[in-house]
């Protein structure tokens, strides 16, 4: 089996370590005995996305977000029929911002790429933490770090998970990222993925399953260091005290 992921625009689009997250996807296949590959794509490139697996839409500041808002609209209708048959991505932060119909800030609006039925608003105020979460994806919690200064609105979308710690799509409903089809979009960088293996996983079955028309099962992996620094980072925020479960 091979996994070919397409890592979109990691010149502009490479803010919070996502090149870890295209790491951490690779050797987790390798390790398994899956050939995996890296396309980055960068602004004049042209994208196939029937060749593509999985699909990364990194972070970014406003300013990149902007520079990559033209070259989106080109590649919207494509990237739309992608997801809507099942395509994997996994969107971070600005990413995750871009998934949605539009990002108002204070130098403009940024029109998104409208796969998913959500925006996002500035706000005063930047929301910067540790971040943990609960999610029925996963028998661990997610926990990873949060820096953003937009309010993200899924409406009637799943979120990825409930906020244990932390402040989560917009401070105040209790959720952070969301989960369509199998799209998820989320906050949470640092990188995401090496801390948080189960997520990992769940984008790489994911793939395998779309491209083979099959069930999959990963065979399991040796994730003792990996559950020890989430289960650090779960009871230094959650359990010390300074949350509710």
């Amino acid at each position: 089996m091979k996994i070919t992921i397409g890592h979109l625009y990691p010149d502009l689009l490479n803010l919070y370590g996502d090149r870890g997250n295209i790491q951490c996807l690779m050797k987790r296949c390798q390790w398994r005995g899956i050939e995996a590959e890296t396309i980055p794509f960068e602004l004049g490139d042209q994208i196939d996305f029937s060749r593509l697996d999985i699909v990364l839409l990194g972070g970014g500041s406003d300013r990149e977000q902007m520079l990559v808002c033209e070259k989106l609209k080109e590649i919207q209708a494509d990237f739309k029929a992608y997801v809507e048959k099942g395509g994997v991505v996994i969107a971070i932060c600005g990413g995750y911002q871009l998934l949605g119909k539009y990002y108002k800030t204070d130098q403009g609006t940024i029109t998104g790429l409208d796969l998913v039925d959500l925006y996002t608003e500035q706000e005063e105020g930047r929301l910067i933490s540790n971040i943990v979460l609960k999610s029925d994806l996963f028998d661990m919690p997610v926990v990873g770090f949060e820096n953003h200064g937009g309010r993200t609105f899924i409406g009637e979308n799943k979120p990825l998970g409930k906020v244990l710690y932390g402040s989560g799509n917009d401070g105040k409903t209790g959720y952070e990222g969301v989960v369509y089809k199998n799209v998820i979009g989320t906050y949470l960088h640092g990188p995401l993925l090496p801390k948080n293996p189960q997520l990992a996983d769940w984008l790489i079955a994911r793939a395998l399953e779309q491209k083979y028309h099959k069930p999959v099962e990963l065979s399991l992996l040796d994730d003792s260091e990996e559950a020890e620094a989430n289960a650090y980072v779960y009871h230094r925020f959650v359990k010390s005290g300074q949350a509710e479960e």
